[in-house]
């Protein structure tokens, strides 16, 4: 019976250690992630993996995900951004006296542009409509002397390190390559993001748009 509780005295021990560090370096890397350019406040880090301390001693933590809320890039506005830190490798006797050399071998950055936004970046005349599944734009523009009504279809593609909405599919217009020249439009965050993440995917869902992005080899500083 000694034995036992002996035993069960030791593992509630390790657990208590195991919480106080996992704590101590989730904080840590809250407060590193938080000093990426771009950023303000605070975002909520949760270290994934049982047991912890193994991933402390070892000093490699497989999988970090952090969630920054909403935060406004190039006077864009991003909801619901989060990510993930993969491979990231730290010291934890550094790391318990911020002095950590903290990297990640792959960070991922996802979230969403809300239909207000993308319809604030439009060109003049034009409304963007359409549900989950795709996007479309309508309205009236102005060609020489002439107004010009329209219904099209907008595909959306990342184009140059920046999320573009490319007219397609124009209805009711003698000059449909025109008019896609005039009401094609990108959203202006290029190279705003933190840690230097390139987007890699953007598709159109109810909320809005959702976007992908990533960077290798990421160092994540205090």
């Amino acid at each position: 019976m000694r034995k036992v509780i002996v035993f069960l005295i030791a593992l509630v021990v390790l657990l208590i250690i195991d919480r106080v560090a996992v704590a101590n370096v989730e904080r840590d890397l809250a407060n590193r992630i938080a000093a990426a350019p771009g950023l303000s406040g605070t975002p909520a880090v949760s270290i994934e993996g049982i047991p912890f301390l193994t991933q402390a001693v070892s000093g490699r933590y497989p999988e970090v995900r952090f969630n920054l809320g909403t935060f406004s890039y190039g006077g864009v506005p991003v909801r619901n951004l989060r990510g993930a830190a993969y491979d990231v490798t730290a010291s934890l006797a550094d790391v318990l006296q911020n002095q950590a050399r903290v990297q990640a071998g792959r960070v991922s950055i996802s979230g969403t542009l809300t239909r207000a936004t993308i319809d604030e970046y439009a060109p003049s005349g034009v409304k963007i409509g359409g549900n989950g599944g795709r996007l479309t734009a309508s309205g009236e523009i102005t060609i020489g002397a002439d107004k010009v009504k329209f219904n099209a279809e907008m595909r959306v593609e990342v184009a140059d390190g920046r999320i573009r909405l490319q007219a397609d599919k124009i209805q009711g217009v003698p000059v449909p390559d025109q008019i896609a020249q005039l009401i094609s439009y990108p959203i202006p965050f290029k190279g705003d993001l933190p840690f230097d993440v390139k987007l890699t995917r953007v598709k159109s869902v109810p909320e809005g748009l959702e976007f992908s992005a990533e960077a290798f080899d990421v160092p994540i500083r205090g």
